[in-house]
């Protein structure tokens, strides 16, 4: 007797539009994660999605201006648009304007976002597809495979003038570290080549739980940033190499001091991204920013003492209400002394409900344009300076990405050096790649030629 073949219901599709900064990255994965495990599938454009989520950016006011010229496009092209992320706390202002959204839901409130996406495209329900269970956090990856972010905690307990991430994000709220230490443990053992540590506020880890102690491989560790620190050193691919750990948005407090040592022993990647924001100590003080700029000095000479190659990368505002030609000169004069490796700045832009929008003197819009051109100019100096002293030097890295074979049959790569995180920093070009190179893959490189923001080279060990 013939039987008739049982059809399976096709899939609904998500498409995911990420805006914003890296944490926010780490939302849309766990979003895509949940939603695949309940039976979604992806879509990589807007026509073949039943639904599109717009995960948004509200940090500053051209932020807000890209994330609702997002969800404008996607309802131009899509029509049903979901919408979640930092500025879902403004849903009146986003319904105002885009009268059709399907739901409006806050920063990572990820089940309110499932719910609305079961809403909008029910999942197909089968017995032959849905005893799958639940995979964990981050088996879906928005980034290449060999390198993946490690949220280690949300919100921030800090009151700075110019920000609203506590409004936006809550305060502080620390992930268990036994529950960071598996998560890192997973990725690594599924492929990632370089984990970067982000948070609002890296060193306060475990503040709001009073660093309290977990069992993690028959051993007590605290959730305290050290204890993180050196439990990731100890982690190793599959292949027996130790995967660069890299540690973003790190305060300059005290007990940073303990993870140098880690970056000298090859345990962490040496590199350090420090918000300083400014040097002034007038415009730190109007910034509520937590601060001594002179101490910052002597660390940075004695982190450079313990571990010469280190990389400090930081960013900078420019034209705070307040901030006078002394307060900049200063900014520049520090930087001289500093030495930092990578810097970006920022013209001072207005936050709705920042409390800086209240303060006195603002800086003409010229003003700040040409103390933007004058700082940019300063760090690029610094930059070709401590790039070019690389000449000669064999450095590690790691591949990025392998290109085409050019009429002559050379091959060429992008990597990045320790010194380079992905996204904002510089990279590392190189030339006659060997046959095999991928991805993900480590290699020693002789540095040929730099300029202000990049490196030059041949593979000499792969």
């Amino acid at each position: 007797m013939a039987t008739t073949p049982i059809i399976l219901p096709d899939a609904p599709k998500v498409g995911m539009v990420s805006l914003g900064c890296p944490k926010a990255l780490v939302d849309s994965e766990r979003i895509l994660t949940r939603l695949r495990a309940d039976g979604y599938a992806m879509s990589a454009d807007y026509a073949g999605a039943d639904v599109v989520l717009v995960n948004t950016c509200g940090f500053l006011d051209s932020a807000k201006e890209e994330s609702l010229a997002a969800i404008g496009e996607a309802i131009a092209e899509n029509g049903r648009v979901i919408v979640t992320g930092c500025m879902g706390n403004e849903a009146d202002a986003i319904r105002a304007k885009f009268p059709s959204v399907l739901a409006v839901t806050g920063a990572h409130q990820y089940e309110a976002v499932v719910e609305a996406v079961h809403e909008a495209a029910p999942p197909s329900i089968s017995p032959y597809v849905d005893l799958i269970p639940q995979a964990d956090p981050g088996d879906v990856k928005l980034t290449p495979r060999h390198y993946s972010y490690l949220k280690i905690s949300e919100g921030c307990n800090h009151a700075c003038s110019f920000c609203i991430i506590p409004d936006l994000r809550g305060k502080l709220a620390s992930r268990r570290i036994d529950a960071v230490l598996r998560e890192a443990e997973k990725l690594v053992a599924a492929g990632t080549r370089e984990l970067l540590v982000i948070s609002q506020d890296t060193s306060a880890y475990g503040v709001d739980v009073r660093h309290e102690t977990r069992q993690w491989k028959g051993r007590e560790v605290r959730t305290h940033m050290t204890d993180l620190a050196r439990e990731l050193g100890q982690l190793r691919t599959p292949d027996g190499e130790t995967p660069w750990v890299r540690l973003h948005y790190v305060y300059p407090y005290p007990h940073v001091d303990a993870v140098i040592p880690l970056m000298a022993e090859g345990l962490l990647t040496p590199y350090l991204d420090i918000p300083f924001q400014h040097a002034s100590p007038s415009v730190l003080k109007r910034m509520k920013r937590p601060a001594n700029e002179a101490k910052v000095l002597e660390r940075l000479k004695a982190w450079r003492e313990v571990c010469p190659d280190i990389a400090v990368r930081s960013s900078f505002v420019v034209g705070f209400p307040g901030e006078t030609e002394a307060d900049f000169q200063y900014l520049l004069d520090w930087l001289d002394e500093a030495q930092l490796d990578r810097v970006g700045a920022f013209r001072f832009e207005p936050v709705a409900g920042a409390a800086a929008n209240d303060l006195p003197d603002p800086v003409p819009e010229a003003i700040k344009e040409e103390r933007y051109a004058r700082i940019m100019a300063k760090t690029e100096a610094i930059s070709a300076a401590k790039l070019a002293a690389k000449v000669g030097r064999t450095v590690r890295v790691i591949i990025d990405e392998v290109g085409e074979p050019d009429q002559d049959g050379d091959v060429g790569a992008t990597a990045r050096s320790q010194a380079d995180a992905p996204e904002i920093d510089g990279a590392v070009y190189l030339r006659n790649v060997p046959e095999g190179l991928k991805a993900g893959d480590f290699a020693e490189v002789l540095v040929e030629d730099a300029d202000a923001h990049d490196l030059f080279g041949v593979i000499t060990k792969a």
